[in-house]
């Protein structure tokens, strides 16, 4: 039953995406007949289409920003990112489109490279998500579970294609529905160390089954449910966040492997007096059945979810977590934040408990490098359980 608490908070979020909101209102076109030209049949001439002026802060931006930083994961980092935000139409109640078009190389030899979009059609009809990425990574395995040693820590690499879609289309304010097709392509696993970093144990990756340590193709498809009502993508003042998933993977859409991840991600923004001071949290729920391998794993830790904790420093089938965030203008374009957050993962849910909940938290800085857009540069460090710390770079807020 207390598992279950974290579950009932996601559930907590949901009650919004059936309440009634205004709809966005649509683009107007008026059709009116033209006036007769002298000396010719008064038959009446349909005019152009009339349109709203178009506001001068809905022009797309464009913007280039090179990137340094440090992570846990990474090292130092270098490479450069491409921003792009613009809105279909002139309605101004459809929220902004983003993409991102980047990479970067580290002083632990690991290349990313990033392709990703969040696209509202007019009048927020449809909602199209994708991301493609490109990893060639050194790495830190800790084994699975949730009560793994960092004395274990065992250096392993690997190259790994992600490429995920999701199309939904609108079904009433703020609400989507649709499907997603994922997959992945995990190629070249080594153990670039025999031993453990202690130099005492064989590389835990030596003690997982032949077939984890070979070539591995992972698709998938399933229907995917969003309720959102953030004002901002990118940057949210306030509204509401519910993501549903449910992925199938099977040999006959050319998996390596049978099994099913659901997820489900709650958030929650709400200014407190203004839009100077903002909170916001977040519940995650991760689940899996089936033959899942080690890398599909649930894992905790990382930019995004439970910064302070070594992302995959602690993978299982399943995976509950919370966090909460209070972020604050400074002065200028800088803004600052404090976080804290919660997190578990175990092979079942009743394998879960109290003794085994993990924490992490933190603060930052955060320099709005695009006023109108809300687009931000942040820098976060954060501690956690599992003997880790360290500094995260991010391209806006981490959820």
């Amino acid at each position: 039953m207390r598992i279950i608490t974290l579950l009932l908070a996601a559930l907590w979020l949901a009650p919004a995406a059936f309440a009634q909101t205004t709809a966005p209102a649509s683009d107007s076109l008026q059709t009116v007949p033209a006036a007769p030209a002298p000396a010719q049949p008064a038959a009446p001439v349909t005019a152009a289409p009339a349109q709203p002026p178009k506001n001068p802060a809905d022009r797309p931006s464009f913007i280039p920003a090179p990137v340094a930083f440090y992570e846990p994961e990474t090292g130092f980092a270098v490479g450069a990112t491409f921003l792009p935000t613009w809105r279909h139409g002139r309605d101004t109640t459809v929220r902004k489109s983003n993409g991102r078009l980047g990479g970067w190389v580290s002083q632990k030899k690991q290349v990313n490279l990033q392709l990703s979009h969040t696209i509202f059609t007019r009048q927020e009809r449809y909602l199209l998500i994708g991301d493609i990425q490109y990893f060639d990574y050194p790495i830190f395995f800790y084994g699975i579970g949730n009560d793994t040693r960092k004395e274990d820590e065992s250096e392993i690499s690997y190259k790994l294609i992600t490429i995920t879609q999701r199309a939904l289309k609108s079904i009433r304010p703020y609400t989507f529905v649709g499907a997603q097709y994922r997959f992945t392509d995990l190629r070249d696993i080594q153990s670039d160390e025999r031993t453990t970093t202690d130099g005492q144990r064989p590389n835990l990756l030596r003690t997982l089954s032949a077939r984890d340590t070979l070539k591995t193709r992972i698709s998938g498809f399933g229907p995917t449910f969003i309720y959102d009502s953030r004002d901002v993508i990118l940057s949210t003042y306030q509204g509401r966040y519910l993501d549903l998933q449910a992925i199938f993977n099977t040999k006959g859409l050319g998996s390596d492997y049978t099994f099913t991840r659901y997820v489900v991600d709650g958030r929650y923004f709400l200014p407190l007096g203004s839009n100077r001071t903002i909170w916001a949290s977040q519940v995650v729920g991760m689940f899996h059945n089936g033959t899942v391998p080690f890398r599909e794993l649930a894992n905790l830790g990382g930019v995004s979810l439970l910064r302070g904790i070594y992302e995959g420093r602690f993978r299982d089938r399943q995976l509950l977590a919370a966090q909460t965030e209070l972020r604050h203008h400074l002065f200028w374009r800088l803004n600052g934040a404090v976080f804290a957050g919660v997190g578990q993962v175990a092979p079942h849910l009743n394998d879960m408990s109290l003794d085994g909940i993990k924490l992490a938290g933190g603060a930052g800085i955060r320099f709005q490098f695009n006023r109108r857009d809300r687009l931000n540069i942040r820098f976060d460090y954060g501690v956690g359980s599992g003997g880790n710390s360290g500094l995260y770079f991010g391209v806006n807020e981490a959820f």
